[in-house]
C-alpha cells in the first residue's frame, strides 16, 4: 500500500506541475519507452545471475505487500522459542527431537503460523536445535556458525536488490541513448518547418525525461524498499540467534526470550508486559 501511495504522489506531483503549461500527449512515446526499458532490462539480464533475476522480480512485486516480519511475527517467534526451551528444560532435549526433525508436521511449531509459514526461518531454527540435540552446546562455536550463515544469507538477499539499483543507475544513460536517436531522426527533418522540427526535438527530449524519471522515481525506490524488507528479515534472524545463544548460556526460558525481545527493533518490539501476557496465554 505504501508503494502505491508513493507512486501516486510521484506521478501526481510531476503531472500537476507540468500540465498547466504543457500537453500530456507529447509524453506518451511508446517507442522511447521500448528503447529505454528494453535496453535496461537487457543489460540487467546480462549482468544478473539467473536465480537473482527470479528473486528480483518477486522482490519487486513483493514491495506492494506488507512485510511478513511485523510485530505479531516477532511476538510469535518469541512464543515459539519460549515453548521449545521450556519443553527441553522440563523433559530434556530429546523431547523436542520430533518437532525439530519435521517442523511443518510439529504441533508445537504449528501453534505459530507466522513462523512456520516461512520455511527458511523454520529450517534455520530447526537446524540449530538439531545441533544442540546432537551435542553441539558450545555457545561461542554456535555463534560463529550462525554469524557465517546469516552473513551468507544477507549477502545473497542483497544481490537482487543491488542488481535493480544498478539498473536504476543505467536508466538515465539509456534515456540519453533514446534522446540521441531522436536527434538523429530530427536531422532528417531539417528541411521541414520549425514546428515539425520542434515536435521531433520534443520527442527526443522526452527520452531523457523518461529515463531519469524511471530511475529516480520508481526503480531506485524499489531497490531501496527491497533492502528495507531485507533488513527487517535480518533483524528477525538476529532475534532467533539471541534467543538460542541465551539458552545455550544456561538462562531460563523466560530470560532467554527476554534477551531476544531486547534485540528486536523498537518499531516491532513488544513491551515486557505485552510479552508476559502473551506467554501466559500460550502456556
Amino acid at each position: 500500500m505504501k508503494a502505491i501511495i508513493g507512486t501516486v504522489i510521484v506521478i501526481g506531483c510531476i503531472l500537476g506541475g507540468y500540465l498547466p503549461h504543457g500537453s500530456i500527449g507529447i509524453l506518451f512515446q511508446p517507442l522511447e519507452v521500448l528503447i529505454i526499458m528494453g535496453a535496461t532490462i537487457g543489460a540487467w539480464v546480462i549482468a544478473t545471475p539467473g536465480w537473482a533475476i527470479k528473486k528480483g522480480l518477486s522482490g519487486a512485486l513483493g514491495i506492494m505487500k506488507p512485510s511478513p516480519f511485523d510485530k505479531e511475527a516477532f511476538q510469535q517467534l518469541l512464543g515459539l522459542m519460549f515453548k521449545i526451551f521450556n519443553k527441553a528444560r522440563r523433559e530434556g532435549l530429546m523431547s523436542i527431537e520430533a518437532d525439530v526433525e519435521d517442523p511443518h508436521a510439529s504441533a508445537l511449531f504449528s501453534e505459530f503460523p507466522k513462523v512456520i509459514s516461512d520455511h527458511h526461518v523454520s529450517d534455520f531454527i530447526a537446524d540449530y536445535l538439531r545441533m544442540m540435540i546432537s551435542g553441539a552446546t558450545n555457545p561461542y562455536q554456535i555463534e560463529d556458525l550462525i554469524n557465517v550463515e546469516m552473513d551468507a544469507h544477507h549477502h545473497e538477499g542483497h544481490v537482487p536488490a543491488a542488481a535493480i539499483a544498478e539498473s536504476a543507475q543505467a536508466l538515465p544513460a539509456m534515456g540519453i541513448v533514446a534522446a540521441v536517436l531522436g536527434i538523429i531522426i530530427t536531422m532528417s527533418y531539417l528541411d521541414a518547418g520549425p514546428l515539425e522540427i520542434a515536435h521531433h526535438m520534443s520527442v527526443a527530449l522526452v527520452g531523457t525525461f523518461l529515463g531519469i524519471l524511471a530511475a529516480y522515481g520508481f526503480v531506485n525506490p524499489i531497490a531501496g524498499a527491497m533492502n528495507a524488507k531485507l533488513e527487517q528479515e535480518s533483524a528477525y534472524y538476529v532475534t532467533i540467534k539471541t534467543c538460542i545463544l541465551a539458552n545455550l548460556n544456561g538462562y531460563a526460558p523466560p530470560v532467554a526470550v527476554e534477551f531476544g525481545r531486547k534485540s528486536i527493533p523498537s518499531e516491532f518490539r513488544p513491551s515486557f508486559k505485552e510479552l508476559d501476557e502473551y506467554l501466559q496465554s500460550i502456556k
